[in-house]
């Protein structure tokens, strides 16, 4: 049994993760804000100590290292890590005692994929605040390995999905009318004639990868992808959501500039983020070292994702029925 804090332990991947934990017999701290539970309730969490700490007012005050440190963990799960200097505080005060530290990264430390599947070996051309901070937090770490200081794994998961938040839509964005249209047989208007690609992952599996990464302290110094075993286009992602209304997606194929008036500018936005880096990355590499296997296609991991949102009442389906999720 390790004792394993977790950093950011209700979030997304916490949520499933540290039940996952307790049920594999390890000691769990769990640190967060203290705001809100977890996104999935279960009975876990009565056998884990839970600490409130904000970490950006730690980090300011330069304790938030010392703080974790003195936890005495064998292993640290970073799930909430933006910045290199962020990292580089914690990774300091871990160094005497040397504790497995699993970062989480993101595959938008890739930007315009050149060659798919995207392997982790490729130059990382990351761009944008979020991005470039997550590579330069991988480089950092391996760095720190690869100089006898902390070992440290980091996972790079795609757009995390599951039921308790807003999810990336077919479309690319966070618009809940893409849904309504789909359910109701509306149009739904696309850019880059619905070729963008997005790499969508079940929450409970990025945290099936944390839980295996424990019992692999060979793979220090190394990164791995955590997605769906196939990234989808966006012509494909309507295509299976419509089905499970039973209909087929009435698509607009348009250019940007129509695509930003009918979808509005800050859709339009998060849309090109999201495709213009059409990351399709391979998890071939997390299957051979880790042992990761993902349970939900993209397609899986967002009807359950939907069939939450529709019962939480945070998306209008008409009042159409659903027909069971298709892989894909």
């Amino acid at each position: 049994m390790s004792r394993v804090v977790v950093i950011g332990a209700t979030g997304h991947i916490g949520s499933y993760l540290v039940p996952r934990l307790v049920r594999g017999g390890h000691e769990v701290i769990a640190l967060s804000r203290g705001i809100r539970g977890p996104y999935l309730q279960s009975p876990e969490w009565d056998l884990v100590a839970t600490i409130a700490v904000d970490r950006d007012a730690a980090d300011a005050e330069g304790t938030f290292g010392t703080q974790v440190a003195a936890l005495r963990p064998d292993v640290v799960i970073d799930l909430i890590c933006f910045t290199a200097a962020s990292a580089q505080q914690l990774v300091d005060a871990l160094r005497p005692s040397r504790p497995l530290l699993v970062h989480c990264g993101t595959i938008w430390v890739h930007g315009p994929a050149l060659r798919v599947p995207v392997t982790e070996d490729e130059p990382r051309t990351a761009y944008g605040e979020y991005g470039t901070g997550k590579a330069e937090i991988e480089a950092l770490l391996h760095r720190e390995t690869r100089a006898g200081g902390v070992p440290a794994i980091v996972l790079h998961p795609g757009h995390i999905s599951g039921p308790g938040w807003p999810v990336i839509t077919p479309a690319g964005n966070l618009d809940p009318a893409v849904w309504t249209r789909l359910a109701t047989g509306q149009p739904l208007a696309l850019p880059d004639h619905g070729l963008g690609v997005l790499n969508h992952v079940h929450a409970d599996d990025v945290a099936q990868a944390f839980e295996l990464a424990l019992s692999r302290p060979a793979a220090a110094g190394a990164s791995f992808h955590v997605v769906a075993a196939q990234a989808m286009t966006l012509r494909g992602l309507a295509a299976g959501v419509a089905g499970w209304f039973g209909r087929e997606p009435v698509l607009e194929f348009v250019d940007w500039a129509e695509f930003g008036r009918q979808a509005g500018p800050e859709h339009a936005e998060a849309t090109r983020e999201h495709t213009f880096r059409g990351i399709a990355a391979s998890i071939e590499k997390a299957g051979r070292s880790l042992g990761y296997a993902p349970r939900y296609s993209s397609l899986e991991a967002l009807y359950e994702a939907l069939t939450w949102l529709v019962a939480n009442g945070q998306v209008d389906v008409g009042g159409q029925p659903f027909r069971v999720a298709t892989s894909g």
